[in-house]
């Protein structure tokens, strides 16, 4: 479905949608990122100081999200599909006879595997900050903070089987709310203290910068905690599309945080000791627990937009051979990239959960924060570059150079983020590493297995030749084997021959072919060419944001001269027990851990959508 043909009251619904799925991020960021840009105890809340902070966060918010994500990035979209993976798969395929290809594939692994790590860390940081209002509503009593934002982030991952698009329905007119709030909230105190305003003057960012060098390293890296959902809103853009999120981040979403990102600063001008919580301060004390009740709701959705984009980054990484299967539900019928995952939802439930526990604050906890979401957001600039230049060639001169200059904020905010490793950052990089190694290992030992099935496939000619030789018995109806390449004779169909003497009277070689594009219509997917001796090949290319299914290709297939009756149909899948081999390319860690991950992955009749009574499974040992 593509939203930018859609009415402007459709436009309009979707934006609100996406205010709760795209911006939730993003949004919540006033709960703490003033605070932790003066979190180092050596700083003090000066007037100067502060408009310095607010005119690098006003800058921040202008040229990374407004200028390079917004107006920029979101146009390197495949076929309306976002995220760094999308946008390797797109800038690869343009690459295809360069040898930057194989730098720009290892880049978007990387990038997808740093989104990865973040996504554990925003949820735990958003309800945290949130929750932490109760301290400031209620000082005198002793609520159990843990517990509550454990509870808060327990119930967020149940409700996620419903899908983005029944969430986003509760979750947008609640996100509208929200901004509502922090625009009033911050118009408040900016007519308490105008002079806030001069910080859109640059020269106060540049005064902090140059005047403060050491600390000002540490200052940039809170600042960056403003712009963290940038990645989120782009992994995001397949959920509602490009012009909802442009016309919410322009109409509501950038005015009410620059309003109240200027409201925290003018009351900390007013009131240096606000520092401690400058968020919750603002606000009146009559209205602060309903401020808390509204501040959590938020934080629940801010979450909501980074799990949604790691559901959409975690289904193009299956499609592109960089994860084992996985269980993916389309959970609309209206639009094909709100999905569902349930295995990376349970794992960053528990990651979340466990972050709760063990730092215990949202200020501990932003340390570890920004880090990884920083080397994300800095590896899509050289991919959108690249791809800018395929696409325009000179035409796009000046715009490349704008998108180069944008590339040098992202490694100031990249070395900023790099100072608090000992604080906590060292947790999402490395846990960002440790999924990248473990995507590349996947990669690899899938390529590794390809090689050895190939090695020993049978040639068609040689196949056919020996039916002809000595022939089996031939018996009614229709047999469906998987081939991994449309090349040879599937091993599952040779062992079916040489063990039950035995082949169906129609034999039908199926191969799927995953391209570098989100969808593929099944009208125009299907390749079906005779082989001979009954036997059918039909190649099929899907795209890398379609659930593939068997039954739907072969009934397409009827199309194309390949009768198909579900009653008659058998389908034959080869289950291959992976054996540790010496003489493996696989060094001997990775292909334990390939082994293990094979073993862990969705059964194939489930991911291809098999009927349960129709299917035969032949094993076979594989050294590898």
């Amino acid at each position: 479905m593509s939203v930018e043909r859609n009415s402007g009251g459709r436009v309009a619904l979707l934006a609100l949608g996406a205010l709760g799925v795209v911006f939730g991020d993003i949004g919540t960021s006033p709960l703490y990122a003033v605070a932790t840009c003066f979190s180092d105890a050596h700083l003090v809340v000066s007037a100067d100081y502060v408009l310095g902070v607010l005119s690098l966060i006003f800058w921040s918010l202008v040229l990374v999200i407004l200028l390079k994500y917004v107006a920029v990035v979101l146009n390197a979209d495949n076929k309306g599909e976002g995220g760094v993976l999308a946008l390797t798969a797109l800038v690869v395929n343009n690459e295809r006879a360069s040898p930057r290809r194989a730098l720009y594939g290892t880049l978007g692994i990387l990038g997808a595997a740093l989104f990865f790590a973040d996504g554990a860390i925003t949820p735990a940081i958003s309800v945290l900050g949130a929750v932490e209002g109760l301290k400031i509503a209620a000082p005198a009593s002793q609520i159990p903070i843990l517990p509550i934002a454990a509870i808060v982030l327990f119930w967020l991952f149940m409700i996620q089987r419903h899908g983005t698009g029944s969430v986003a329905r509760v979750f947008g007119p609640i996100m509208l709310g929200w901004f509502l709030v922090l625009a009033v909230l911050g118009v408040y105190w900016i007519l308490r203290e105008p002079r806030v305003l001069v910080a859109v003057d640059p020269r106060h960012a540049f005064s902090l910068l140059t005047q403060h060098q050491v600390s000002a390293l540490a200052v940039l890296g809170g600042v960056f905690l403003t712009v963290t959902g940038g990645e989120a809103l782009y992994a995001d853009m397949g959920h509602f599309g490009k012009t909802p999120i442009r016309v919410g981040w322009i109409l509501v979403v950038m005015p009410a945080l620059l309003l109240n990102y200027f409201g925290e600063g003018a009351l900390l001008i007013q009131n240096p000791a606000a520092i401690s919580n400058p968020f919750y301060l603002m606000a009146p004390a009559w209205a602060l627990w309903p401020l808390v009740i509204l501040a959590t709701a938020a934080a629940v959705i801010a979450s909501q937009a980074v799990i949604s984009g790691v559901f959409s980054v975690t289904h193009t990484a299956v499609s592109l051979g960089l994860l084992p299967r996985l269980r993916v539900e389309h959970s609309s019928a209206d639009n094909a990239g709100q999905i569902y995952v349930p295995t990376m939802n349970w794992a960053l439930m528990v990651a979340a959960l466990a972050l709760v526990v063990g730092f215990g604050s949202s200020n501990a906890l932003g340390g570890a924060y920004g880090l990884a979401v920083s080397g994300a957001m800095t590896i899509v600039t050289p991919l959108t570059l690249s791809l800018i230049k395929s696409r325009s060639g000179r035409e796009s001169l000046p715009l490349r150079i704008g998108l180069s200059l944008l590339f040098i904020v992202d490694i100031a905010f990249l070395m900023a983020n790099m100072t608090k490793l000992s604080e906590g950052g060292w947790l999402p990089l490395s846990s960002g590493l440790c999924i990248y190694w473990l995507m590349q290992t996947w990669q690899k030992g899938r390529a590794a297995l390809l090689a050895r099935l190939l090695r020993e496939q049978k040639p068609v000619r040689d196949f056919l030749e020996d039916l002809k030789r000595d022939p089996p018995v031939r018996v009614p109806g229709t047999a469906v084997f998987l081939d991994a390449k449309a090349s040879g004779i599937p091993r599952a169909l040779l062992n079916n021959i040489k063990f039950n003497r035995v082949m169906h009277e129609r034999v039908v070689l199926l191969t799927f072919v995953t391209r570098e594009e989100p969808r593929i219509p099944l009208s125009k997917s299907l390749t079906v060419t005779p082989v001979g001796e009954g036997i059918l090949r039909v190649v099929a290319q899907i795209g890398f944001m379609d659930k593939p299914n068997i039954v739907d290709i072969l009934r397409e297939s009827e199309s194309h001269g390949v009768p198909y009756d579900p009653e008659r149909t058998t389908y034959f899948l080869s289950r291959e027990e992976l054996i540790a081999w010496r003489r493996s390319d696989l060094t001997p860690l990775r292909r334990r851990a390939f082994i293990q991950m094979a073993r862990n992955a969705q059964v194939v009749a489930d991911f291809y959508g098999l009927p349960p009574g129709r299917v035969v499974e032949i094993g076979t040992r594989i050294e590898i």
